[in-house]
């Protein structure tokens, strides 16, 4: 049976999910922006973003989309043994199918991001990898359907992926206000790019981090700032 990941004060467990925790979605989960009001996690896997917002607001209610039922009911059950199980609603849905009666404060997702690429052989892990069932057109046409005039849509996808979608959002009058370029250590080159959108066109501020030293499993300052309120060991 596979150990759920336990966190300093959720726990999820994984064991029907194609994407396990990671830390792309630790990182969104830590580096975005909050809401006090509507929430809305696109593709929300175990669950993880979803109680992420919800430790770190005590105000939000979030709604957590998922396509695929195993990983639906996973999140379901991660929720529902939470602190915050009032304020998290998993919905099984495709964003397409998806006609809430109201609109989001902020829309949040680690989303598909391999556009052309060799798929894996498991079904559900290339569904939740590949962007073949949420074309990164259809996320950015239902952020903006679906996002207030104020509202903001935090993402994070790989470095060239992260730039077609700069331009693509744009082209739907989702600018870029904010953008934090991730490496992997101090040797490596940017691997991860997280950007938060607006309807409103500013000065975008820039970030950068770096999750490990120079040695394996040592953290910098920066990325123990970010994540200490989650990550047991930090």
């Amino acid at each position: 049976m596979e150990t759920p990941f336990q966190f300093k004060h959720f726990c999820i467990k994984q064991a029907n999910t194609a994407m396990k925790v990671g830390t792309d979605g630790v990182l969104l989960g830590a580096w975005s922006k909050t809401s006090d009001n509507t929430v809305l996690d696109i593709g929300t896997g175990t669950g993880l973003i979803a109680l992420m917002m919800a430790q770190r607001s005590s105000l939000a209610t979030i709604d957590a989309l998922e396509l695929d039922e195993a990983a639906y009911h996973q999140s379901k059950e991660n929720f529902t043994n939470s602190n915050w199980k009032d304020r998290l609603n998993p919905i099984h849905s495709s964003i397409q199918n998806f006609s809430p009666n109201k609109k989001y404060d902020l829309i949040i997702s680690n989303p598909p991001f391999f556009i052309n690429s060799y798929k894996a052989p498991e079904k559900t892990r290339s569904m939740a990898r590949h962007t073949d069932d949420l074309p990164h057109q259809t996320l950015i046409e239902s952020c903006k359907r679906l996002l207030k005039n104020d509202g903001t849509f935090s993402v994070i996808l790989p470095k060239t992926e992260a730039y077609q979608f700069i331009d693509l959002a744009e082209q739907n009058e989702l600018f870029l206000n904010r953008i934090c370029k991730v490496k992997p250590n101090t040797t490596k080159p940017v691997k991860r790019i997280i950007m938060e959108f607006t309807f409103q066109k500013k000065e975008i501020r820039s970030e950068k981090l770096t999750i490990e030293t120079d040695k394996r499993h040592v953290y910098t300052k920066d990325y123990i700032t970010l994540t200490k309120d989650f990550y047991l060991k930090l």
